[in-house]
């Protein structure tokens, strides 16, 4: 760390001054999974439901995030590491200025999920491992990712070219194959909510 720095964190009000006025434990529902797996999907109705129920919530998408703060990131290990850390660190903000982070990012690897739960804190992290197979995101190439990949368009695709590692340690596993949206969504406020519950 640069000597020259002085973080001033003493000076500031505590996350629970934060928490007395948004009502809420403020926590991370970090989702990984496939492209496809509809990690996005569900983390856009949960922002929505959550915020028909009260709560302070924002949802820092995978896409969204490569269009601004990490445009300058490619698909290399070093990137993707890259990216999850800055992902992780903004997550972390958030987690202490009171607002509940619902992340929808790929995170292909147990490495870069421990260092994102490390950065954040692991008691403010509820992993949630959207599963679906590669066959399933396959068929189903909303974004047509899939389609570029099988063409070479698209390098290093997760799960083609790069690996995908299975979560063996998440909070919640959602498996998309074998319940509807609906029934997902059911299931995803079931163990968030009183998670994130004063």
């Amino acid at each position: 760390m640069n000597e020259n720095l002085h973080p001033i964190t003493d000076r500031l009000l505590k996350r629970s001054d934060r928490g007395s006025l948004t009502r809420q434990s403020a926590k991370v529902v970090w989702m990984c999974g496939l492209s496809g797996s509809g990690k996005s999907t569900l983390a856009t109705a949960l922002e929505k439901s959550l915020y028909s129920r009260g709560n302070l919530v924002y949802v820092l998408d995978g896409d969204n995030i490569r269009t601004g703060l990490n445009s300058g990131l490619g698909f290399s290990d070093e990137d993707r590491s890259e990216n999850i850390r800055r992902i992780a660190e903004v997550s972390k903000l958030f987690v202490d200025a009171g607002v509940i982070s619902i992340n929808s990012f790929i995170t292909p690897n147990e490495a870069y999920r421990s260092m994102a739960r490390e950065i954040i804190g692991k008691e403010n992290v509820i992993e949630v491992y959207v599963k679906a197979s590669f066959e399933t995101c396959m068929k189903r190439d909303v974004k047509g990712l899939y389609a570029k990949a099988e063409k070479g368009l698209v390098a290093d695709f997760t799960g083609k070219d790069s690996g995908f590692e299975e979560p063996a340690h998440s909070d919640l596993v959602i498996d998309t194959e074998s319940q509807t949206i609906e029934e997902s969504l059911d299931s995803l406020i079931e163990f968030v909510a009183p998670r994130i519950a004063l």
